[in-house]
C-alpha cells in the first residue's frame, strides 16, 4: 500500500496550479458532503448499549472505511479529517429526512455544484483530474484539501517538502 507522501505526491501532479487547488477548497467539501446526503438514506434508529440512540445509514459505513484509511495513513490529519466529515455525516441527516424529491434536489444540486468548481480549476490547471488515471484519487483528494489548507497554516513543512520534491511547486 502507499503512504501518505506517495498518495499525495500522485494526486499532487495534477494539481500545481493554485487557481485549481482553492477551487477543490469548496468544490471537494461539497461533493463529499453530497455524498453523505444521498447516503443518509435510509436510515434506521439503532439503540446501541454504549451510545443510546443512534442514527444508522449507509454513509456511517462510507465515513468509518474512509477514516479508518485516513488514520492508517497519517494520524493527525486522519483526526481532522474524521472531525470535518464526521460533522457532515451529522448535517446530512436532516436532509436525508426530507421526502425523495426534496432529498435527491438537494443532494444532486450539491454534487453538481462541487463537480462544476472541480472542472473549473481543471480548466485553469490544463490537465484532467487525477481519478482518470487513479481511482484512488476519489478518496485522496479530501485529504489533498486537507493537507494543503494545513500547509497554508504553516503546518507540515516536511510534508509539503516533499510533496513539492516528487510533484513541483504549485504556481
Amino acid at each position: 500500500m502507499k503512504n501518505l507522501e506517495q498518495h499525495l505526491s500522485e494526486y499532487a501532479k495534477y494539481h500545481r496550479d493554485q487557481r485549481n487547488i482553492y477551487t477543490h477548497y469548496i468544490g471537494i467539501p461539497l461533493i463529499v458532503f453530497s455524498v453523505f446526503c444521498l447516503l443518509s438514506k435510509p436510515a434506521f434508529l439503532v439503540n446501541a448499549p454504549i451510545f443510546g440512540d443512534m442514527v444508522v445509514s449507509p454513509a456511517l459505513f462510507v465515513w468509518a472505511i474512509g477514516n479508518a484509511f485516513y488514520i492508517k495513513l497519517d494520524i493527525k490529519l486522519g483526526a481532522v479529517m474524521t472531525l470535518i466529515t464526521g460533522a457532515m455525516v451529522y448535517f446530512a441527516q436532516p436532509i436525508a429526512q426530507n421526502g425523495i424529491g426534496v432529498w435527491l434536489a438537494v443532494s444532486l444540486g450539491i454534487f453538481i455544484g462541487g463537480w462544476v468548481l472541480q472542472f473549473i480549476g481543471h480548466h485553469f490547471e490544463g490537465k484532467k483530474p487525477a481519478f482518470v488515471d487513479d481511482i484512488m484519487g476519489l478518496a485522496i483528494g479530501p485529504l489533498f484539501v486537507l493537507a494543503e489548507l494545513s500547509f497554508e497554516l504553516g503546518l507540515r513543512g516536511a510534508l509539503k517538502e516533499e510533496i513539492e520534491r516528487r510533484s513541483g511547486p504549485v504556481k
